[in-house]
């Protein structure tokens, strides 16, 4: 069976999710591309939205719906192309919405997982949880006659542990889209060592086609992002918990979230990020990558505190953030939190102390966005490295520990062969991360 073959039947768990509707979104486009090529004229197309929630389906109609046109008035040209013989069709308006109207007639949005049981290829992007996923895939497997691949956006549950226990017979591939999917451009590609060949191939080329850049992990929890984001995340609360020796803890996680941003010049604190992706997430993925690292502690008590206390972070369900760690007004932190008082703290009333410890800024320090895509960067970022080793400031000497740390987690995972080189764990952090410069770099004189 072809690419194109593959794609008339697909199902997508999870489809009304963060990371599932945009994988729904760019698998719905990839589908009408292939419905609407002369050779497949009069092929049936399907996609199954299987969510648990039917405002969330209702939720998911709406926004593809608002992304199909919005994608369609950005090709115009080539609608006019596809739609050329049909007379009927004249004006830019009305072929747009023929376009929008025949990608949303793909589309079968419903919580019967047993939808998936027709299909030839299931895109799963339901909570990282081990038991729910092999469940899930293995009565599909038992129950669907066409002997279907299963392409999986865990980032840190390994492959080949979800082939063994639902018995896939090497028919899944991890296939690991960042967030949002339908924005960032990297895919973290990981297969085990019985993933069937074609699945392999059919999986590049549906990446080529979404337009990704393409970043091959070995089958290890946590792969290259996560195993460097849990990593960091846990050496940013450690080194907050040290210095919450000086500061109160609220005092130390503003401070340490402020390097992590400002002084590593990353569009996010550490805080901030773990925040973003959800504290209850963070604690999963952890769980989830232990016991596969004897040698090391992947767990922390606050992480595990802030989720008792049901401070999760993550995003509500119009993108806005939830507060975790930090508050958010109008998606901007305003306020850190206190787990023994269990109330937010203003940052105005601890800015100043924080301001104090770390001591005066570098000089040439400039924002993230003002750096990422400069000319120059290179030039700019290896200049304020170098400067932070002549500061003798708490938060020089945060910053380079910090740097430090981030480079030998790179390098660790490049020795553990997790990561190929130490520029596809650079090209993750920057792609994925959105980081203006890789972990491992050499702006530091030795």
């Amino acid at each position: 069976m072809d690419y194109s073959m593959k794609l008339q039947k697909v199902a997508v768990l999870g489809a009304a999710g963060k990371m599932g509707s945009g994988i729904t979104l760019l698998t719905i486009l990839e589908m009408a591309n292939q419905m609407l090529k002369v050779e497949n004229y009069g092929k049936t197309y399907i996609l199954y939205a299987i969510d648990v929630s039917d405002e969330a389906l209702r939720g998911l109609q709406k926004y593809l719906r608002s992304q199909i046109l919005k994608v369609a008035e950005k090709k115009t040209v080539w609608l006019r192309k596809v739609y050329e013989n049909n007379k009927n069709l004249i004006e830019n308006e009305e072929i747009i919405h023929h376009y929008v109207n025949e990608v949303m007639s793909i589309l079968r949005p419903g919580k019967s997982v047993e939808a998936a049981n027709e299909t030839y290829l299931v895109f799963e992007a339901i909570s990282e949880n081990m038991d729910l996923k092999t469940k899930i895939f293995y009565s599909i497997n038992q129950n669907n006659p066409n002997q279907p691949w299963f392409l999986s956006n865990t980032s840190s549950i390994p492959i080949g542990e979800l082939d063994k226990k639902a018995n896939l017979q090497g028919r899944i591939i991890g296939f690991h889209f960042y967030n949002p999917p339908a924005v960032q451009k990297l895919v973290e590609l990981i297969s085990s060592d019985k993933t069937v060949a074609e699945l392999k191939e059919f999986s590049l080329e549906f990446a080529r086609n979404l337009g990704k850049k393409i970043i091959h992990s070995n089958d290890v929890a946590g792969f290259i992002g996560n195993g460097h984001f849990m990593r960091d995340s846990l050496f940013g609360i450690n080194l907050a918990e040290r210095i919450s020796k000086k500061l109160s803890l609220p005092e130390a996680i503003m401070a340490v979230n402020k390097v992590s941003q400002e002084y590593l010049i990353r569009p996010m604190g550490i805080f901030q990020l773990m925040d973003y992706v959800g504290l209850d997430v963070c604690q999963l993925i952890m769980r989830v990558m232990n016991p596969h690292f004897p040698g090391e502690n992947i767990h922390s008590k606050l992480l595990d505190l802030m989720n008792g206390q049901a401070i999760k972070g993550g995003q509500n369900s119009d993108g806005s953030q939830k507060d975790g760690f930090l508050k958010y007004e109008k998606n901007q932190p305003v306020a850190v939190y206190d787990p023994g008082a269990k109330k937010y703290i203003p940052f105005e009333s601890i800015l100043e102390k924080v301001i104090s410890y770390l001591g005066e800024p570098p000089a040439d320090l400039k924002p993230w966005k003002a750096i990422v895509n400069a000319q120059d960067k290179e030039t700019i970022l290896k200049e304020f490295f170098c400067g932070l080793t002549t500061l003798n400031t708490n938060g020089a000497k945060l910053a380079l520990e910090y740097f430090n740390h981030s480079a030998s987690i790179a390098k660790q995972l490049v020795s553990d062969k997790i990561a190929l080189s130490e520029g596809d764990v650079n090209a993750v952090l920057m792609n994925g991360f959105y980081h203006a410069y890789g972990p491992v770099n050499s702006y530091i004189k030795d």
